[in-house]
């Protein structure tokens, strides 16, 4: 909502414009007025808004047309006084202050209008008739106020009717030609009601009215209130109420019907809970809260974001196979103003057989997106309502910084959940298939993904001591000359080889000597293509000499090209090097170290499993 708002009064000479001000102010009508009122600021706490508002007066005898053009442009909203007894100021208002004002606004945001009829003490009649066709005529004009400075009446309305005007505009949300709200507004409360609908069955159930009336105006609906609401709707359109719960169709109905009835304030009030600016755009402020992220610490999603993840999955997996269809998928991001996943995503995480996102994959994309990119993330939970639904703050509340990577060492010991392993090798040593392998997809699936649907990483979970751990692979393009920071922070380094092309280990030696021998980064070398004749490598070294010499682990044989899924083991061994950097290399080639991790990793998999078809059955 506003910072503040600033009222201008505009309209013929000796129509009251003073008066009324100075009528406001000491509440009494005074015996001499000026040519013009001094600019006065009334403080938040006496204002029904709790806004300081400014009320500024016109006089043509004091100012000039230039000063009255910069004032015009200052207005929040403009109040046209006109003496409801001199017919003279009436015609001016349309021949000539709304056309002048009209002139030194801009066309897509004109400023709210108060027609205001003073000097109702002077005449028995009412000059309504005569201004509603103005009204009518002029989309801009926010109401009509009668009032008398010399009786006190209606004079806080009038300025309580300003300030209104500014604070919950009509404009944005009602269309009164067509007396339906606008498509921009039905968009906004369509988004909010999905939100709100914490079943997605299309109706909004007594437990989701009342946590929408609680979270937008702090208070529940009485049983009664209730269904005095839904009879309402009930009375005034067919399939506006569905199984006692209401419908879309009739939530945008109550909202067209507090408009109409001048309560635009309700509507404003769950608009801008919802997050949304006076131009119906969801706000900077609510979808990018502040998240301060030290130097190297990363970014993850805590347990209660998570959990949060898993109720929207599940909302949305309506035929319960534990996998989003692309129907499912999109329903899913109905609330996104437009599709956050392209069909890279599908080779970045788990699909099931028919190439939908299953849970585990779902749940890996938010895992990367929050690690890659947090503020795309902290976006995406806002467009999902994640600070309303689980009423926090803001979606960083969702967010866990670890701590800075230095201290994991000291310690030897880390908090953290996710591990980046970036992977290099020359073109056509196997990279992308090392990364696909990962997601259980063995050479034959893999000749079915598109090029251009290709993705450059790929996430899952891996198990190391039974503890699940996720494992963020991300190839690196071999065809650079230097590589960036980005390139080179990770937790632990993949050195791809083909084993059948006599050049391309050479590629790997390069690059682990340029870039990682001094650092504190461990190293894996991956001897790719293992299902392929083994050639002599064209370095003054074997892989197996180099790895020895270099004091990192043997070369690990892989191969992609399997009837099945191909083996995981390797991956667990990464996730193991990058959880413990500081494991001396003489562990790491110990059996009994990998045996270890490998062992808790078989148990909680095995657990996790059963854990999750239990939850299945529950669901």
């Amino acid at each position: 909502m506003r910072k503040d708002v600033r009222i201008l009064l505009v309209g013929e000479p000796k129509v009251g414009k003073t008066s009324l001000i100075m009528t406001l102010v000491s509440e009494e009508f005074p015996d001499e007025v000026p040519l013009r009122a001094e600019e006065i600021t009334i403080p938040a706490d006496v204002t029904p808004e709790r806004v300081p508002t400014h009320i500024v007066d016109y006089s043509e005898a004091e100012q000039s047309d230039e000063q009255l053009f910069q004032e015009i442009s200052k207005a929040n909203v403009i109040c046209i006084v006109y003496s409801v007894n001199n017919k003279k100021s009436i015609d001016k208002v349309t021949s000539h202050w709304i056309p002048l004002i009209n002139d030194r606004t801009d066309k897509d945001s004109r400023v709210p209008l108060i027609l205001v009829g003073n000097k109702s003490d002077l005449v028995e009649h009412s000059s309504m008739e005569t201004i509603l066709p103005i009204m009518n005529q002029y989309s801009e004009i926010e109401t009509c106020v009668e009032c008398s400075a010399k009786n006190l009446k209606n004079i806080s309305e009038l300025f309580y009717y300003a300030q209104k005007a500014v604070l919950h505009p009509t404009g944005p949300l009602y269309c009164p030609e067509e007396k339906e709200i606008k498509p921009a507004c039905a968009k906004a409360l369509t988004r909010i009601f999905k939100v709100s609908d914490l079943d997605n069955d299309g109706i909004l159930n007594d437990n989701e009215l009342n946590f929408f009336q609680r979270t937008c105006f702090n208070t529940p609906l009485a049983p009664q209130a209730l269904e005095d609401v839904k009879n309402v709707v009930r009375k005034n359109m067919t399939d506006g109420v569905r199984d006692n719960g209401l419908t879309l169709k009739g939530f945008l109905f109550l909202h067209t019907l507090f408009i109409q009835r001048g309560r635009h304030e309700t509507t404003w009030t769950v608009l801008r809970r919802f997050g949304y600016d006076d131009d119906l755009e969801l706000t900077q402020e609510y979808l990018f809260p502040p998240l301060k992220i030290p130097p190297d610490c990363t970014t993850e999603l805590n347990h209660n974001a998570y959990l949060f993840l898993q109720s929207v999955f599940d909302k949305h997996d309506k035929d319960r196979d534990c996998a989003l269809s692309p129907d499912e998928l999109k329903d899913l991001f109905r609330v996104f103003p437009y599709m956050p996943w392209g069909p890279d995503v599908n080779s970045t995480v788990c699909t099931s057989d028919q190439g939908w996102i299953t849970y585990q994959g779902y749940l890996s994309q938010w895992t990367l997106t929050t690690y890659l990119d947090v503020q795309r993330c902290l976006e995406y939970l806002g467009y999902l309502g994640y600070s309303i639904i689980c009423e926090q703050e803001s979606q960083a509340a969702a967010i866990t910084v670890t701590r800075d990577k230095k201290i994991d060492l000291q310690k030897k010991q880390t908090q953290r959940n996710v591990f980046c392993c970036n992977v290099f090798g020359a073109s056509g040593s196997g990279k992308s298939g090392f990364l696909q392998a990962f997601l259980g997809r063995n050479l034959v699936r893999q000749k079915t993904i598109r090029e251009d649907h290709r993705s450059y990483y790929a996430i899952s979970t891996t198990y190391v001591y039974g503890q699940e751990k996720y494992l963020l692979l991300h190839e690196v393009f071999p065809d650079s000359e230097f590589l960036s920071d980005a390139d080179l922070c990770c937790d632990v380094v993949c050195l791809v080889y083909d084993i059948s092309n006599p050049s391309s280990f050479e590629f790997c030696a390069d690059i682990f000597k340029r870039y990682f021998m001094d650092s504190k980064t461990p190293c894996m070398v991956i001897a790719a293509k293992s299902d392929l004749h083994e050639v002599k490598q064209h370095y003054s070294q074997s892989p197996l000499e180099f790895c020895k010499r270099h004091k990192i682990p043997p070369p690990q044989s892989f191969t992609c090209n399997t009837a099945d899924a191909p083996n995981k083991d390797i991956y667990t061994k990464l996730t193991t090097m990058a959880m413990y950097p500081h494991v001396t290399q003489a562990d790491l080639k110990s059996s009994n170290f990998w045996l270890r991790a490998s062992v808790g990793a078989t148990v909680f998999a095995v657990l996790g499993f059963a854990m999750y078809r239990a939850l299945l059955k529950q669901r």
